[in-house]
């Protein structure tokens, strides 16, 4: 009898004693839960890899420079805050350089999509929400998307009186349905929605775009760069076909390559061969590049010699033009272009002006045969935002000094722009 209850209570305790420790193995666990939940990475889900760690570190890393002032002191650069494995490559390759504000990063996905090969990017943050923003949402980009990962360099700029930082609290609702890549651009489409380039919310923020510009084009090294605007897409296989093309070694006399731009109705999938662009055209679904805003802007182009150029057969140099006001090209060119003047921001003579430079410095222009960018939807005047005519006119009196200060930096060029 009194072994019996001996048993019997030595046999209790053992299972308070085991219930004791279940719970207490389900209250660490549940601890440890809230806690990588709160603390260890930005998105919920399985523990991230080796690589995502590696990112996440050096990522501190690059905001705890507290970044560098450009040359005015107005603005803070964050370099590389994404940096693809392409850099050090050796072979000569073409670098695609854009700039970009959130408003339009969604763009991106299409874009290295389309060109498959080493991207350099910029992108604007003003104010310090929008700046909190995009650090968080470039982390995303490095963490969730192999492609961007694997093949963009990316750039933060803000002004100088901000400081980016690593989003150590993440608000939850926000990015906890941060999965996968397409999660990331879902939100980027999301962010962009009812915005327009160059309307930014933050008071008294102007668009340094040649700043950007520059900025993104500073990762280039030796290879050479096609620079473009961040929802444009180039035609397929241009990066390829460029790198096959003969004769582009250094001449004597410099030059670059003029790749033609045109635009697209927005109900109409972009094109990737020069065969279904003319077939776009024909049909009027497909125009030159601001026709209908500023012809001259790109009529030295000669849309109606290339449209009826042969098609087919590799990339070549189809002809050469002269530079003429106000003609602003894409090209590719070599790293050692002159920069962008970067007193320019805003709509206006952004583009211009360095074409103009290059016109004065001697650089000729050389128009390659089945290459071709396309924007998205045609650019008329009542989606522009309301600055834009006041905009341009004052970046036109600096054009005008532009131009001046141009006769003392080539004194002995008989160009003149």
């Amino acid at each position: 009898m009194h072994c019996s209850c001996f048993q019997a209570l030595v046999a209790a305790l053992a299972l308070v004693a085991g219930l004791q420790l279940l719970y207490l193995a389900l209250l660490s666990g549940l601890h440890g839960q809230e806690q990588r939940s709160r603390y260890a990475e930005l998105f919920q889900g399985r523990r991230a890899p080796t690589a995502r760690d590696a990112h996440k570190e050096r990522l501190k890393q690059v905001l705890a420079s507290g970044g560098a002032l450009d040359a005015s002191g107005q603005y803070r650069v964050y370099r590389d805050m994404v940096r693809g494995s392409w850099e050090g490559e050796r072979s000569p390759d073409v670098v695609l350089v854009t700039h970009t504000s959130l408003g339009n990063l969604h763009h991106a996905q299409r874009l290295a999509e389309r060109w498959r090969g080493p991207m350099s990017v910029a992108l604007f943050a003003p104010g310090a929400a929008e700046v909190r923003l995009a650090t968080a949402l470039v982390y995303a980009l490095a963490a969730l998307c192999a492609p961007v990962r694997q093949l963009v360099r990316l750039h933060l700029v803000c002004h100088a009186d901000q400081a980016a930082s690593f989003p150590e609290l993440p608000d939850r609702g926000e990015f906890s349905r941060l999965q996968a890549c397409g999660d990331v651009f879902a939100k980027l489409a999301r962010v962009a929605a009812g915005r327009r380039n160059y309307a930014l919310d933050a008071a008294n923020a102007s668009y340094p775009n040649n700043l950007l510009r520059n900025v993104a084009r500073g990762a280039v090294g030796g290879h050479w760069m096609l620079a473009v605007d961040m929802d444009m897409v180039p035609s397929e296989g241009l990066r390829e076909d460029f790198l096959a093309l003969p004769g582009t070694a250094a001449e004597e006399t410099p030059g670059v390559f003029v790749v033609p731009a045109f635009e697209i109705r927005h109900t109409r999938r972009i094109p990737g061969t020069k065969t279904e662009l003319l077939q776009l055209y024909q049909v009027g679904e497909i125009r030159p590049f601001y026709e209908e805003l500023c012809p001259r802007c790109q009529a030295p182009t000669n849309y109606s010699h290339w449209l009826n150029l042969p098609v087919g057969g590799p990339l070549r140099v189809a002809y050469e033009v002269e530079w003429r006001d106000p003609w602003e090209p894409f090209y590719i060119g070599a790293s050692s272009v002159p920069p962008y003047d970067e007193r320019f921001k805003q709509y206006g003579f952004n583009r211009i002006s360095q074409a103009c430079e290059l016109h004065v410095a001697g650089y000729r222009f050389s128009v390659l045969s089945n290459a071709f960018l396309v924007h998205k939807g045609f650019k008329v005047a009542s989606e522009f935002h309301a600055q834009k005519d006041a905009e341009n006119q004052r970046n036109k009196l600096l054009f005008r000094q532009f131009k001046q200060e141009l006769k003392t930096r080539y004194p002995s060029s008989p160009r003149r722009c």
